[in-house]
């Protein structure tokens, strides 16, 4: 809601931050402060009365109040009634000016504007509106008395008005049961609608059932992005297929808004004409939780649906309504129904689906825990969030005018999309909820992702399954969290190291099994494969991706419980001797400066010094000395380490020759290695531009566009004489060959050109000239160079000291 200056002038903080972040149909309560005290205490028309003018003190007293009461008519009567006139309720305002008045958040708003309105202070949030939409209750109450009459029975006007009433009741309930959400902590429900996204689903059978485990790795091989999922086929929009199939059963992982979206279409089914579900149902959801005894009476619970809104003939209008098949009956859940009664549950389903096969059925569960096939049933399973559906529920979820304001939303998805490993994590409704969370109490995500990837952890193991107040007793309960994190840590590492992000059953068992003998601690009698169900079907960490193989629910996790592993077993120093330049270990060398509590000092000391190992050629510490000699001392106000990135990079991609040759065989290490480097001067706020194009007609205008920016930024130091140097380019370029010029012509120029460059930034050849083996070896301690600084600021903490001296050393010759 918009708020003027007047408004925020008359009101509090809290009253502010509400009302601009409110709809206008919250309900509120406020302390309100009407007129002038002074006003009141100096009125001209009060006549001075004394006690002597009363036979006791009683008389004295009741006509002190009488006067009061007269004081404040006067002066704040009209306001009162401004104040009734906008549906407020109000008490007090007989004896002072201050006033506890209830309403709307708009009526609130409107009250500001009347002269009489002092002050005004939020006492809480009421709650939202308790308001059944006129169109859904008509709806409703239609269909209601249609399928009575239907079944021969006549109703009389006042039935009917009942009828309408309980209508509303029905609406009002599904509204507040269904229509609030509340997870993770959240200090306010949201309202579903407000926040819902719509869903994607996938048919299981087009999902990509690989037939083997050495299948599924080559697909993820050569899949671009770094997602598990095994998704071909195209996706299908949630309603549609609640539209078109009128037995459906909607699978997913936890946390993938199956139960949001059971409570979303029966919401839409009640919306009436406006409603997106096809043909006239009346939805009633049932969370087969409640099925907790032997006693499964599906019959009786939905009846008693409409008995509990006192729906006249609830009885002849349940079995009318069964009978003529317009009931859409949600079941959701059959995953949470207990063990005891599972199978139970499961039959007395199928056969009430047989005897009223006619209503439309939509079942939920958990896609590890579907192992009864229902018949006649069409089987989807929700798809991952894509970037379109993240965005959205984003947007969603920072709806307010302060956020549209401040683009909220615009800085949460762009810090989400900066990491692939977060937006990973983004693709899980459940997970997104928990980073919308952390961003709107900060405005920012922690900066330590391994914090981060703790926390997302920690709802999957034990946050969401209490707040879903299963009545099982988890089977890792008896393992207890903090040894099933240590269990899942060791298969995390010991997969992640044989480069095994799919399992196959047996060897998940077999780790299990070990575990479970070699600690003490860990209870004897536990079965592996009910203990790998609980992991799989409860809390969703591990996910079945074809029959009997098994990968983690998202890489980001394998990865952080791979460096837990590392940090927690002392094999630091063998990760960085075997893995420091391996790409695929990248992320976990951040994740292990995270959870290092004692500070990283140690892995980045390590860090260093098996970088170093790679600059063992003449040639390459040659040309360190040279980046250090040209722009020690330079006037550019940056850490020289950062000026010795650029000069590096600049001396491998425009005074090497060879760089400019498009068939060069070392030219993906070569451009790895400038990569690298530049992304060293970005860290250090450099910002010069990256070279993208390497023909030799580009080369020229890449170097004069270099120096201007170099020559801005005060990289090199008076050794390096850009401003003789760009006459001699212009030189060259008046005499670039075009394209019908002959290749010795083109050799001739590029040769020119990098002669010329040689020469201004005193660069002996030999230095840039390098063999196969040196570029690779440039290219490996740029970039441990460049994890070692992203290592750094991943880190919980950092001795300044100890970071201070690798910096100092880094880009320079061993023992510079």
């Amino acid at each position: 809601m918009n708020l003027k200056e007047n408004h925020i002038a008359k009101i509090d903080p809290l009253l502010e931050e509400a009302l601009m972040n409110a709809r206008g149909d919250e309900k509120m309560r406020v302390i309100m402060t009407l007129g002038d005290e002074h006003k009141l205490r100096n009125n001209q028309n009060v006549v001075n009365i004394k006690p002597a003018d009363f036979p006791s003190p009683l008389a004295y007293r009741q006509a002190l109040i009488e006067q009061r009461k007269n004081q404040i008519s006067q002066v704040l009567g009209d306001t009162i009634q401004e104040l009734q006139k906008l549906s407020l309720t109000m008490q007090g305002g007989t004896m002072s000016r201050v006033l506890v008045v209830e309403g709307s958040a708009t009526d609130i708003l409107r009250s500001l504007e009347l002269s009489g309105v002092n002050h005004v202070s939020l006492d809480q949030l009421v709650g939202l509106p308790e308001i059944a939409p006129d169109e859904a209750v008509n709806h409703f109450a239609e269909l209601y008395i249609k399928y009575i009459q239907n079944s021969g029975i006549e109703l009389d006007e006042k039935t009917k008005k009942l009828i309408y009433q309980a209508s509303k009741q029905y609406i009002l309930n599904y509204q507040k049961r269904y229509n609030r959400l509340r997870v993770l902590g959240m200090s306010q429900p949201v309202n579903l609608d407000d926040i819902y996204t719509e869903v994607q689903c996938l048919q299981p059978d087009e999902i990509g059932k690989f037939e083997s485990l050495i299948a599924l790795e080559k697909n993820y091989r050569q899949n671009v992005s770094s997602r598990l999922t095994n998704e071909k086929s195209t996706r299908q929009d949630g309603i549609k297929i609640a539209n078109e199939y009128q037995h459906l059963m909607i699978l997913g992982q936890p946390g993938a808004g199956k139960s949001t979206f059971l409570r979303k279409i029966g919401l839409e089914a009640l919306k009436g004409k406006s409603s997106k579900i096809a043909g006239e149902y009346i939805p009633v959801l049932i969370e087969l939780k409640q099925f907790t005894t032997d006693k499964v009476d599906i019959y009786d619970i939905l009846q008693q649906e409409f008995v509990s809104c006192n729906l006249p003939l609830a009885k002849e209008f349940t079995n009318q309504v069964l009978r003529q098949g317009q009931l859409l009956i949600l079941l959701d859940g059959l995953d949470e129904v207990p063990n005891i009664n599972f199978e139970l549950v499961i039959d007395k389903i199928q056969e009430f689906v047989q005897h009223y096969k006619q209503n439309q059925f939509v079942i939920s569960c958990r896609t590890a825990a579907y192992r009864h096939k229902f018949n006649k049933f069409k089987e989807f399973i929700i798809a991952d969030f894509d970037d379109t559906q993240i965005q959205q529920f984003i947007n969603n979820w920072f709806y307010s005018e302060v956020d549209k304001k401040l683009g909220t939303a615009q800085k949460c998805w762009h810090k989400i999309n900066s990491e692939d490993a977060t937006k990973e994590l983004a693709r899980t409704p459940l997970l997104l909820t928990f980073l919308c969370l952390e961003y709107d109490e900060s405005q920012d995500l922690p900066k330590k992702r391994a914090t981060l990837y703790s926390n997302a952890l920690d709802i999957l193991l034990r946050r969401w399954a209490a707040e879903k107040r299963l009545p099982n007793e988890p089977v890792y309960r008896q393992l207890g969290i903090d040894l099933e994190k240590i269990m899942l840590a060791e298969i995390a590492y010991h997969n992640f190291a044989a480069d095994k992000l799919f399992f196959c059953q047996q060897d998940v068992l077999n780790q299990i099994q070990k575990f479970i003998a070699s600690n003490d601690n860990a209870p004897k009698n536990l079965d592996a494969g009910k203990l790998l169900d609980a992991i799989t079907i409860e809390q969703g960490i591990l996910v079945e991706r074809a029959r009997d193989v098994y990968s983690f629910s998202h890489l980001t996790l394998q990865e952080y419980l791979t460096a837990q592993y590392i940090y927690d077993h002392g094999l630091v120093e063998k990760l960085v001797t075997e893995h420091l330049t391996d790409n695929r270990w990248k992320e976990v060398f951040l994740l292990i400066a995270g959870v290092m509590r004692g500070g990283a000092d140690k892995l980045l000391l390590l860090m260093e010094k098996e970088a170093q190992k790679y600059i063992n050629t003449p040639k390459l510490q040659g040309l360190l000395n040279w980046a250090e000699e040209v722009t020690v001392g330079s006037e550019g106000n940056y850490k020289p380490v950062g000026k010795r990135a650029v000069a590096i990079a600049y001396a491998n991609f425009h005074a090497n020759p060879n760089a400019n040759s498009l068939i060069y065989p070392n030219g993906y290490n070569l451009a790895l290695s400038i990569f690298n480097a530049y992304g060293i001067a970005n860290i250090y706020n450099i910002p010069i531009t990256l070279p993208i194009t390497l023909p030799d007609s580009e080369s020229i205008n890449e170097s004069l566009e270099y120096i201007e920016e170099v020559e801005k930024f005060k990289i090199y130091n008076k050794n390096i004489n850009l401003t003789a140097l760009l006459p001699e380019l212009m030189i060259i370029k008046a005499a670039n060959p075009d394209d019908k010029k002959s290749e010795k012509s083109h050799q001739y120029f590029a040769e020119k050109l990098t002669k010329t460059l040689l020469k201004f930034f005193n660069l002996k050849q030999e230095i840039v000239n390098l063999s196969a083996i040196e570029i690779k070896f440039l290219n490996n301690y740029i970039y441990a160079n460049h994890l070692i600084i992203q290592c750094k600021d991943a880190a919980l903490s950092v001795f300044s000291e100890i970071w201070e001296a690798i910096e100092g050393r880094m880009l320079l010759p061993p023992g510079s």
